[in-house]
């Protein structure tokens, strides 16, 4: 069967590989100059099963309204927000119920635990050498944090996750880079979670699934899809060698030369057997003018990257794996030799202005736990938009329009949760039964 791919982010890479390994022709297309270049590019990088759970939850509403007035606050809401936003925040506040925060959350797990042990499978069987590393402390600054995490805990017991609540200094045994200066109350050990690049894994899997036959078409821009029993892509491609990413562009400010552009090609029709679609927030324009209108938006969150310095004589300092700061929901992880600490969720906004309290919030949390680990003067700042649906799980699978399927909405998860929903979207396209159980992560359940 020949298959087209939107979007060549986490999902898009990981859906295109299992497809090929079932035997389809397998085109992904991809506006960007290469693979994991937006939300996938300097995300948090950690996949743990018992921290995914949905932003819609008992008690957020009130978090949220409270963060108004903190000055380092987990999320940011934009002053700005159109009536989208409004929408979408209205069926976010009705998921917060407890019955449909449970059923989100069981359905989320139960598939990033799936994920987790095919993204090792395919990391072993593969080979694939890239920047990770086992275990994750959350770190609990004040007793209303670990009672409040009770409920959690409870439901890591239920599903079978290895755990454990340590005292202060344990959390430093298991992480001596933690200052120990800070004040800490306690913290969960997850021994079998880990952190990993995101970006170096969807660049090692995109050569697998090139060795298999899949075609990357870079700097090629889906415009819109026609569904029908052979549906159609209307592209807009550029000029350049599709095959692989264009050069680095020039820089005018240096050289005194205009920057060179890929030059846009006549839009084309192209047919194909079925379509994926993994074009995160950009799947809605495609969907919605035949009458599938997702209530996607993109929730914004941060990341600084710096190297770690090379101290000889104090060679623990920084992380060992990673951390999540719990009071600020900001993780600080070890990437080889660098760090980064990411997080924060904007609302409203673009991507193309910085929220200085949430830089702000990024640099307190890696200064309180690790300070002067990092080389901020050499630090990359990075800003990427989570496409999250209001319930919190991804849309796996058929999308009731002939010849169009779904693998979208992962929100902050998308590492996380890529590997397992590549698998189950090849499983329900070929006709099989997934291995995991896939209720609740269906278009059905956005049209109630």
């Amino acid at each position: 069967m020949q298959v087209a791919v939107i979007g060549a982010g986490i999902v898009g890479v990981t859906t295109a590989y299992e497809l090929a390994l079932d035997g389809h022709e397998v085109t992904v297309f991809e506006r960007h100059g290469s693979v994991a270049a937006e939300t996938s590019f300097a995300n948090a990088g950690i996949v743990a099963p018992g921290y995914v759970t949905p932003w819609a939850a008992p008690g957020m509403p009130g978090k949220v309204l409270r963060s108004l007035f903190e000055r380092h606050a987990p999320v940011h809401l934009n002053a700005r927000l159109g009536p989208g936003a409004l929408r979408w925040m209205w069926r976010w506040w009705r998921a917060c119920k407890l019955e449909s925060y449970q059923a989100h959350r069981s359905s989320m797990q139960r598939l990033a635990l799936y994920s987790r042990q095919r993204l090792n499978d395919l990391t072993q069987r593969l080979q694939l050498d890239y920047e990770r590393a086992e275990g994750l402390l959350i770190l609990l600054r004040r007793p209303q944090e670990l009672a409040a995490a009770q409920p959690g805990l409870a439901l890591l017991g239920e599903l079978g996750i290895k755990h454990s609540v340590l005292e202060p200094r344990d959390c430093r045994a298991a992480e001596p880079g933690l200052n120990p200066d800070m004040p800490l109350h306690a913290g969960i050990y997850l021994p079998d979670d880990e952190v990993g690049n995101c970006r170096q894994f969807a660049h090692l899997l995109r050569s697998e699934a090139q060795a298999l036959g899949v075609r990357f078409r870079f700097h090629t821009e889906v415009r819109s899809v026609v569904p029908g029993r052979r549906p159609q892509l209307l592209i807009q491609a550029a000029s350049s060698d599709d095959s692989e990413p264009l050069s680095t562009l020039l820089d005018s400010s240096r050289t005194g030369f205009a920057p060179t552009v890929p030059t846009p090609i006549d839009p084309m029709a192209e047919e194909t057997d079925a379509i994926v679609v993994c074009a995160a927030n950009g799947s809605g324009a495609l969907l919605a003018p035949h009458g599938l209108k997702l209530p996607l938006m993109p929730v914004y969150g941060y990341s600084v990257t710096a190297p770690m310095r090379q101290l000889e004589h104090d060679p623990d300092r920084g992380p060992r794996s990673a951390i999540m700061d719990e009071r600020y929901k900001v993780a600080v992880s070890r990437l080889g030799s660098r760090v980064r600490v990411a997080g924060c969720a904007e609302l409203g906004g673009s991507l193309a202005k910085h929220h200085s309290g949430a830089i702000a919030t990024l640099y307190k949390v890696l200064h309180d736990w690790y300070p002067g680990v990092a080389r901020l003067t050499h630090a990359q700042r990075w800003k990427g938009a989570r496409p999250m649906l209001p319930d919190g799980p991804p849309v796996l699978g058929a999308s009731g329009l002939p010849g169009v399927w779904l693998n979208l909405g992962h929100g902050s998860s998308g590492w996380a949760l890529a590997c397992g929903s590549a698998r189950v979207v090849g499983d329900l396209l070929a006709s099989r039964p997934p291995a995991v159980d896939t209720r609740g992560l269906g278009i059905e359940r956005l049209r109630l």
